[in-house]
């Protein structure tokens, strides 16, 4: 069998493993079968109220009446259980998407997987910041520290020691040196290689059940304002109909009649889709904004990327390709670019010792492109690795912004130690003389305005770290050029337009920083570095931060100093990052954005959203994504109160006017399947408004359901409720039977509530924005609503069922006049801000 640490399973050998044993997952304790969500939808209230009726109906004699009513009922629970279903396989596979990230070997390759699909005898790679995704044999490795503190309690990390040969089974978790590492713990230094020998429920965090990295279907706030506003509406609605009961029932002698006029009373004012509207929104967004390459791990971010006033951006690999190039190479003597050609000796040099500063299996683009411009030049990277044993790597740190490794030669065990990073840091370390230090700076300068990262390369003989200054010896610069991705300063000025202020932190060279900033659009007029930033008080940094957006040199937990201080000034930050260290500033944000490609576990755990492709503008489409569905929430939330008022008005007409009911339980149950599907299906379909990203951000605290929603969303059910009642007035005027009357408002009642579905379609749009949207849902779902009532009137067991009489051309002529006269009059409305919701005009 080939080398754990070179080669590992083939592809076909994995897939035979994930069959046999299953995913690399623990049973998620949230995730609801088929039955559960069967079971949860028949507790709902309306499905109760429903069956009630049905029996009042067998009890009356009414067989042919109950039976439509138990047939409605099924039809209405299959709706809802068809939409929880999407929406729980839109969660499983959101879950995928979640769970940690694995890189392993497969047929000699890396490749990054979900941690579900890691199986037994996998070769994963391990690094600083990963989240081991099973048990495993540590094969391969150097200064490896691992926090296991979430199986032992412990917080200090323990040291890892490889062992190339495997034991039977894993030892236990806790202690030092041990050669084994354990599914959920977290990498914090070091990097190595490990062979899977324990996945899902046989590793140790499944032997004790823990479950990691679930989803939340709703968000909190938006949760409890909906529960808020069902409990309002079920109390008012309770108390309605209990009064509306006893009346019919005193006034008419007829308990069980004034029982069913409660029931319709209920059924008509209760919202019951509120909630089902509410999960469908937060799932389908999430699906959504993931097909743009955006991964939403906490759905409570969703309803406060509309909010965010503030974006703050990492350089390298968001705003850049991420796809270093070297470009420039100097000693004190020579000079290298890409059109010079061959590498002079003293170059040569140069590059080798900084490509020794590096891992020889590279993730830093930097260094991937140091052992590119070898293998341009027809060398292998034998020729510097060759003949040399790592002894001590030294990661970048706050004190020394710079990575050293320490080198062995084989051949006579002399030693060399090589280093790189940040030019003034090298400076330091080489003791330079204030004349060779001005003019090292001076030089990185230069070509740091040109958009280049410049690093200073440095070598010493010998393995005496423990000198602060003086012993080493400075080699050279090499300066990296990572191009600006090409949809940025779009987006940036989309971001200005919403109102969104963009701010770049990087860890850079200032002038590097600004040469960047300047190409995408930032503004430049103030540079702040890492050292004036830790110089300033937080009032001082609370007014500094005002006016300056662009911070260089920063080192990831000054982030966190600066989140604190945007939240201080009132801003609604969105905060990107990588590394371990971006953990706190990233869930100190309001919004934690986390890069899918070159970020840690750890800084994707701590995020609210996770960019699978790691660029910008997927930031900008995000917030974008964010304001349409918060919008449409809106919209469908607006019409549910709306398309509830003529229903609860028609229902309470008998009481007010005597006469027979107009609306029985059985045509309200009619009604709500036409109505929970245009709510949650086809207002989630909406496109955006074409201001969504010219408005300022929202207010966080605003309200889902505002007083102007209300009052706008009240204002056209009232209309609608008007407009059905004067074609009541219209056929009482011509005369007719009951059936026929009933017959009439119900077309009315559907028709009209076409309208307003098309009222709510925009909020602050023209009649030709409410008509002609571009909704791929809209004109399937009226074509249903069409062939629904198409059909009940053309079976005529269905009509007789329903008590109606058939329908002539003439009613149906007033009844979609009466529509379009609503529509009209709804657009109408529209013009006058203070009496229907319309954000552009409050904007």
């Amino acid at each position: 069998m080939n080398a754990p640490d070179t080669v590992g399973l083939t592809e076909r050998e994995a897939a035979q493993r994930l069959a046999r044993d299953g995913p690399n997952e623990i049973p998620s304790l949230g995730q609801r079968n088929n039955l559960k969500v069967a079971l949860d939808i028949l507790s709902e209230p309306m499905f109760a109220l429903l069956m009630a009726a049905s029996l009042i109906y067998v009890v009356l004699g009414d067989l042919t009446e109950a039976i439509a009513l138990s047939l409605f009922a099924t039809f209405s629970v299959s709706i809802a259980l068809v939409q929880e279903i999407r929406s729980e396989r839109v969660l499983a596979a959101l879950r995928d998407l979640s769970s940690p990230r694995a890189l392993v070997v497969r047929d000699g390759r890396r490749r990054r997987i979900p941690g579900r699909e890691v199986v037994r005898d996998d070769v994963i790679v391990l690094a600083e910041g990963d989240r081991v995704p099973a048990d495993a044999w540590i094969v391969s490795g150097h200064d490896l520290s691992v926090d296991e503190s979430l199986l032992t309690g412990e917080s200090a990390p323990v040291r890892k020691h490889p062992a190339p040969n495997e034991p039977i089974q894993l030892l236990r978790p806790g202690g030092d040196d041990m050669p084994c590492a354990f599914s959920g713990t977290l990498i914090v230094r070091g990097h190595g290689k490990a062979r899977v020998v324990a996945t899902g429920a046989a590793s140790e965090i499944g032997k004790i059940g823990g479950a990691l990295g679930r989803i939340r279907v709703e968000a909190p706030r938006l949760q409890s304002e909906t529960r808020r506003i069902v409990r309002a509406f079920a109390l008012v609605g309770a108390i309605v109909s209990v009064t509306a009961g006893s009346v019919y029932g005193l006034a008419r002698a007829s308990w069980l009649d004034g029982l069913l006029s409660g029931i319709a009373v209920g059924m008509s004012m209760l919202p019951e889709e509120f909630p089902l509207v509410l999960a469908v929104f937060m799932v389908m967004g999430a699906w959504r904004i993931a097909q743009a390459r955006v991964l939403t791990r906490r759905a409570a971010s969703i309803e406060t990327l509309g909010a965010v006033t503030v974006l703050c951006t990492d350089k390298t690999g968001t705003l850049t390709e991420n796809n270093m190039r070297l470009v420039h190479a100097a000693t004190s003597d020579d000079t290298w670019e890409p059109s010079s050609g061959a590498l002079s000796p003293e170059i040569q040099q140069l590059l080798k010792v900084a490509t020794l500063a590096g891992l020889q299996e590279p993730f830093d683009p930097m260094e991937r492109a140091l052992q590119d411009v070898w293998r341009r030049q027809d060398a292998t990277l034998a020729s510097v690795f060759g003949g040399r044993e790592l002894m001590e790597h030294q990661g970048v740190c706050p004190e020394r912004l710079a990575m050293l490794q320490v080198w062995r030669e084989s051949s006579n065990g002399s030693t060399l130690t090589a280093a790189k990073g940040a030019p003034e840091a090298i400076a330091k370390m080489c003791g330079l003389a204030p004349d060779a230090y001005t003019s090292l700076l001076r030089r990185a300068g230069e070509l740091a305005a040109r958009g280049m990262r410049v690093l200073a390369i440095a070598t010493l003989e010998g393995h005496d770290l423990a000198s602060s200054a003086g012993p080493f010896r400075l080699l050279g610069l090499a300066g990296f050029e990572d191009p600006i991705r090409a949809s940025v300063p779009s987006a940036v000025e989309e971001c200005r337009t919403a109102g969104i202020r963009v701010m770049m932190i990087t860890g850079d060279y200032p002038a590097t920083a600004k040469a960047i900033a300047q190409k995408a659009g930032i503004h430049t007029a103030e540079v702040t570095t890492g050292d004036e930033l830790q110089g300033l008080d937080a009032a001082a940094l609370r007014a500094r931060i005002k006016t300056c957006d662009v911070f260089a040199r920063i080192l990831p937990e000054q982030k966190l100093r600066i989140v604190e201080a945007l939240k201080a000034n009132g801003e609604v930050v969105g905060m990107t990052g990588d590394g371990v260290n971006d953990a706190p500033s990233l869930r100190a944000a309001h919004i934690g954005i986390a890069m899918g490609g070159r970020g840690t576990d750890v800084a994707r755990e701590a995020s609210s959203i996770v960019l699978l492709d790691d660029d910008f503008g997927s930031i900008v489409e995000t917030i974008r994504l964010g304001r349409r569905i918060y919008d449409n929430l809106q919209k469908a939330m607006g019409y549910i109160v709306s398309v509830h008022v003529p229903i609860a008005g028609l229902a309470l007409l008998p009481l007010i006017l005597g006469g027979p009911l107009i609306l029985t339980p059985v045509l309200i149950a009619l009604l709500e399947m036409i109505i929970d599907p245009a709510c949650s299906i086809l207002f989630e379909a909406e496109p955006a408004e074409r201001d969504v990203m010219k408005r300022p951000p929202r207010t966080p605290t605003e309200r889902l359901l505002d007083r102007n929603l209300v009052v706008s969303s009240l204002t056209l059910g009232v209309l609608a409720l008007a407009t059905v009642g004067l074609v009541i007035a219209i056929a009482a005027g011509r005369g007719g039977s009951d059936t026929d009357l009933r017959t009439l408002v119900f077309v009315s009642l559907v028709t009209t509530n076409v309208g307003l579905i098309f009222a709510h379609r925009s909020l602050a749009g023209t009649i030709t924005d409410l008509l002609n949207r571009p909704n791929p849902l809209l004109g399937s779902g009226v074509a249903a609503i069409a062939a629904i009532m198409a059909l009940i009137f053309a079976v005529p067991a269905a009509r007789d069922a329903l008590h109606f009489a058939p329908v002539h051309l003439d009613d149906m002529a007033l009844s979609i006049c009466a529509a379009i006269a609503f529509l009209v009059a709804a657009w109408g409305l529209r013009q006058f801000p203070k009496l229907l919701h319309n954000p552009q005009r409050k904007a």
